[in-house]
């Protein structure tokens, strides 16, 4: 993993934050969303994150989207083979031990018969897709999601959450290469974009949903992230209004799209 290029990112995200706090002015208590207090800053970051992704990574997103099915199937079921690292780790720390055994044995099945995770052999045997993050642990043990937060480079989050983005980055298998130190940052590099362009291939369908849910694309950014991240850290248990479950719904199929495909 090449620590000073990932400092180098994190100072970059500091000048952003630092530039969107000099221009935050309050929001009219009337007006701001009572998970929201920090609007005006998260509003700031959100347009330089939008120019981003205009600018560059949606279209490159939409370059990708081109490429065969089977290829983006393949890097999809690569990354997700790495991620089930992560799942598996947080299975084990909220108490799902069965669900950790699964995620194991996906390991297992796909990193062998599933030539290094290229091919999902283990859905079709039954051992589905799970969805840990250790922000989502820290909501199982109890931990308040605080307001929302817009981060430079990174997007949606929450004072919860962020933090725990750092245990995300360390249990994540794609972060560390062997090698020298050239091969480690070509390979960290290389490794780190293409799974982010994949991903973001991936939410393309999400422009659609998001116009349909607000003229408004940061409110709908947000009211949809905060809605989906209740019902993740709730295992789908939501017991109040459950009028937005449809868009939930939607997202979630969306963000197994590849998954499904491969088969």
């Amino acid at each position: 993993m090449h620590i000073p290029l990932v400092k180098t990112l994190f100072r970059l995200a500091l000048v952003v934050l630092v530039a969107a706090l000099a221009g935050c002015a309050s929001v009219p208590s009337e007006d701001r969303h009572p998970a929201d207090p920090f609007e005006r800053y998260n509003r700031a970051v959100f347009a330089f994150n939008d120019g981003l992704d205009r600018a560059i990574l949606k279209p490159t997103a939409e370059v990708y989207s081109e490429l065969p099915q089977p290829v983006r199937t393949g890097v999809g079921n690569f990354f997700s083979n790495l991620d089930d690292f992560r799942v598996a780790f947080n299975n084990v720390l909220q108490g799902k031990f069965h669900n950790a055994a699964s995620d194991t044995a996906r390991i297992m099945f796909n990193s062998t018969f599933g030539i290094f995770g290229l091919i999902d052999v283990a859905s079709p045997m039954g051992l589905p897709k799970h969805n840990e993050d250790f922000g989502q642990t820290l909501g199982v043990w109890g931990v308040p999601m605080g307001p929302y937060l817009q981060l430079p480079f990174l997007g949606p989050s929450s004072a919860r959450d962020a933090p725990a983005l750092v245990v995300d980055f360390y249990t994540n298998p794609r972060n560390y290469t062997i090698g020298d130190q050239r091969e480690l940052r070509d390979n960290f590099w290389t490794l780190l974009v293409l799974d982010v362009v994949h991903t973001r291939a991936g939410l393309l369908p999400t422009e659609d949903l998001l116009a349909a849910y607000s003229d408004d694309r940061y409110v709908a950014m947000r009211d949809l992230w905060l809605q989906r991240r209740e019902f993740l850290v709730r295992d789908g248990e939501v017991v109040d209004d459950d009028t937005w479950l449809d868009e939930l719904d939607e997202l979630e199929a969306l963000e197994a799209l590849e998954r499904e495909e491969a088969f």
